[in-house]
């Protein structure tokens, strides 16, 4: 398996599984959302998540995998300050906003961050159709969040802080995803920085977790709690496993474009599981953002 996805990097078959891979991503991180933002408090679902895909790495990490070569040890110390940045503001904006508010907000500003960055570090250029696929996506993007505030119910006296710690998380999205894709390409095998990603990225937040479960007055039960870590862990090896090796195989800006239909499966997601209202408005949003990463798939 190894050899072959290093085969076909760069190549139309890349393109083509890169292309899979990333829209796979995108459903799987709307799950993935909606499992740390539904009914248990959002620090201790993401706790439960990380302690699970930790240890499920841990032994692939250490006994399956190729060891990082030394040049790693640096960018590995650079991936966990940014993912814990940014685990650290995603969880206080879903503390204070609406999930299907944040979320789409968050997911808008990552593709802008993450094409300038691809520019900057990869020398990544997209064409004028490509460009006009990125607005069309992010109007919908944007649209879909403003929609959801003017007909926001709940959790309305703390949307200005949600929106902003929202913003600041989409820019600590595009900053994880440029950096993942500097280090997948900078060791031989890319399972090797994928397990030990998730490794070293699950280490802290568990800690941070249990010392809020234990301050609370009425904790809930760990059973349901961990159930859902596991879950969650599964859902992130596939979901963060996927855009990864999408931008090893392919461009890292085109990658970062179709996640970000992951806001479609949110919008579904917050309306079958979370309860929260959807219309024709928000379906034809939902259709101009999946127009967009069209238009920047096909575009080049």
């Amino acid at each position: 398996m190894t050899d072959w996805l290093i085969s076909i990097e760069g190549t139309g078959t890349g393109s083509r599984v890169a292309l899979v891979l990333a829209l796979m991503a995108a459903f799987l991180h709307a799950v993935f959302g909606a499992l740390q933002k539904g009914r248990h408090d959002p620090w201790l679902s993401r706790g439960a998540i990380d302690a699970s895909y930790c240890v499920m790495a841990a032994p692939f990490a250490l006994f399956v995998v190729p060891w990082p070569e030394p040049h790693m040890w640096p960018i590995f110390a650079g991936v966990w300050v940014i993912h814990v940045g940014y685990k650290l503001l995603q969880a206080q904006a879903y503390t204070k906003g609406a999930y299907t508010v944040v979320y789409p907000v968050v997911r808008g500003t990552g593709p802008l961050f993450t094409v300038l960055g691809a520019y900057l570090i990869f020398a990544e250029t997209f064409t004028l159709v490509q460009w006009l696929g990125v607005v069309v996506l992010m109007a919908g993007i944007f649209g879909l969040a403003l929609y959801n505030m003017i007909f926001l119910e709940t959790e309305r006296e703390t949307l200005n802080a949600a929106l902003g710690l929202a913003v600041i998380t989409g820019l600590f999205v595009a900053l994880y995803t440029t950096f993942d894709a500097y280090g997948i390409r900078a060791t031989a095998n890319p399972f090797t920085f994928l397990a030990w990603f998730f490794m070293i990225d699950g280490f802290l937040f568990p800690i941070l977790a249990y010392r809020r479960w234990r301050a609370m007055p009425d904790r809930p039960a760990p059973g349901p709690l961990m159930a859902r870590g596991v879950v969650g862990g599964i859902v992130a090896f596939a979901s963060f496993g996927a855009i990864m090796m999408a931008t090893r195989l392919d461009k890292v800006g085109e990658a970062a474009i179709l996640r970000e239909t992951s806001t479609v499966f949110a919008a579904v997601i917050g309306w079958l599981v979370l309860k929260e209202t959807v219309g024709p408005r928000r379906v034809a949003l939902m259709t101009l953002i999946a127009l967009g990463a069209v238009i920047v798939e096909f575009g080049g």
